[in-house]
């Protein structure tokens, strides 16, 4: 399983907004200098975060882009679903069917259970992930994450 280029991009256009919010908006200049990535590829991410109602934007002079909500109100789940979407849907089979119209697998599959479940996981920690929660350092992030895997589901009830 892999994140795409523009899930992990678009999330961290929107820190890079988030961090900023101080001094208030950022261009897209901006964002694409600090981050590294073209002009070009930073407007179509914006495009698709204001379209998802986690960005503003501000024409004139002093534009650029803000968010929409708090950073606590932005749960990452839902920002990455609008990048991209989820790891496993529930037409995944049919698109994985080889040749056949349907799978061979399809009245009774393990793989299917497991990534189901992979994805009720994940689900269950970007769902209670903010972009608040990203804010803070690596190392600070590291330690809720060695938390999480000593004991998954007391983590994520915390947050």
């Amino acid at each position: 399983m892999k994140f795409t280029a523009q899930e992990e991009y678009g999330l961290r256009c929107l820190l890079q907004i988030a961090r900023h919010e101080v001094g208030g908006s950022i261009t897209i200049p901006e964002i694409a200098w600090v981050e590294g990535i073209s002009t070009h590829y930073v407007a179509k991410l914006m495009r698709i975060l204001r379209r998802g109602g986690f960005l503003k934007s501000v024409r004139g002079q002093a534009g650029g882009y803000t968010l929409a909500r708090l950073p606590e109100q932005i749960i990452v789940g839902e920002v990455l679903a609008v990048l991209g979407g989820r790891l496993f849907e529930q037409n995944f089979c049919e698109l994985h069917a080889g040749l056949m119209s349907l799978c061979t697998h399809s009245v009774d599959c393990s793989i299917r259970s497991l990534w189901a479940t992979v994805q009720r996981v994940v689900d269950q920690l970007l769902g209670k992930t903010t972009l608040k929660d990203l804010l803070c350092g690596e190392l600070e992030m590291r330690s809720w994450i060695n938390n999480l895997a000593e004991d998954p589901l007391k983590v994520l009830s915390r947050r």
